[in-house]
């Protein structure tokens, strides 16, 4: 039985005494613990090797406490089982060395064997479990399929993904038979995780605000959903689309039990496109946390009287940057603890 379930009752839409706090790259490089690890593994050694991803994803809930972790992975281990390769270059981030550019790559893309190729992230699961403790419910994630998609396409970054976006719009029957190997993976994978011992999902759609939104809902939303439906009964799930505020009413109508929102939508707006009754999550400008801790404590308890205490869960828009000092950090979850409406 968890000693604190409060994320798991605000998902479920339940009246709640505060909202619950957690903050997307919890585990990660703003944490002096994270950067001594990180000096000593590299970074697929550290997402395969279970006792270091346990380790990484218990870090925030002694250092900074708040209510949930989330487990320490990356969303490119789905293309690399699916047999693409992915690397991790300094100073560029993922690289593909072998991009998915015709329908004769497509075909080489297979659906793996979760246990056989992802099994490390469920031995991580279960070793993060007992760490845990039932301190605080454990979080599991996937990218969504079309940022996935992005990557194996483009083979890196991008600031405009022009290349996978081309090859939607080229090469469709491809694109959407690459997009479908994606979703049923990601679907197996976090059918896995539920299984294992995750308390909830979260799907990251990092790069659905580059699409418009009729081919957002062709090229991203169609996959999610499936996502979405195959796992709702199972377990809550968390659908983040950044700068994708608007499919906040067709996500709102879809089996999610909680939508994140980015900083570049406020409190209000969200609710309104979202139709007032499902949770939200977010949505604090990253960047903010540089902000004197005065200040942070001052615009957290704003952000939270905006988007009210219930059906609320309080998160930054996107990840917490490696710069950001964690007494800051840690005031930013102080804050919401401290709330009293």
């Amino acid at each position: 039985m968890l000693k604190n379930d409060l994320f798991l009752r605000a998902l479920k839409g339940e009246t709640v005494e505060r909202p619950p706090v957690w903050m997307m790259r919890q585990a990660g490089r703003y944490l002096p613990e994270f950067r001594a690890l990180r000096d000593k593994y590299d970074f697929f050694t550290r997402c395969k090797t279970p006792e270091l991803a346990s380790e990484i994803t218990v870090q925030p809930i002694r250092i900074v406490k708040p209510d949930a972790a989330i487990l320490f992975s990356d969303i490119l281990v789905i293309p690399q089982a699916m047999g693409i390769d992915v690397e991790l270059q300094d100073n560029i981030g993922p690289v593909l060395p072998n991009p998915i550019r015709s329908a004769a790559d497509v075909d080489k893309v297979f659906i793996p064997n979760i246990q056989e190729s992802l099994g490390y992230v469920m031995d991580a699961i279960k070793m993060t479990k007992e760490m845990l403790n039932d301190e605080v419910p454990l979080i599991g994630f996937a990218g969504s399929p079309w940022t996935i998609f992005c990557y194996a396409v483009e083979g890196k970054g991008s600031k405009s993904f022009d290349k996978a976006k081309a090859f939607c719009f080229q090469e469709p029957i491809a694109a959407h038979t690459l997009l479908q190997k994606i979703t049923d993976t990601t679907i197996l994978y976090l059918k896995e995780k539920v299984k294992t011992g995750v308390n909830a999902i979260q799907i990251f759609d990092s790069w659905g605000g580059m699409l418009a939104p009729q081919d957002y809902n062709e090229f991203s939303w169609r996959y999610i959903e499936q996502i979405v439906n195959a796992l709702a009964d199972e377990t809550e799930v968390i659908v983040f689309g950044k700068g994708c505020w608007f499919a906040l009413g067709d996500m709102a109508k879809s089996k999610a039990s909680a939508l994140g929102v980015d900083w570049t939508c406020s409190p209000r707006n969200a609710r309104y496109l979202s139709g007032g009754n499902i949770t939200l999550q977010g949505n604090f400008d990253p960047s903010r946390l540089l902000s004197p801790i005065p200040t942070i404590k001052k615009m957290v308890h704003e952000m939270i009287d905006e988007f009210g205490k219930d059906k609320y869960i309080v998160n930054l828009g996107h990840g917490i940057l490696p710069n950001i000092p964690v007494d800051h950090a840690k005031a930013f979850i102080e804050a919401v603890k401290e709330y009293n409406r």
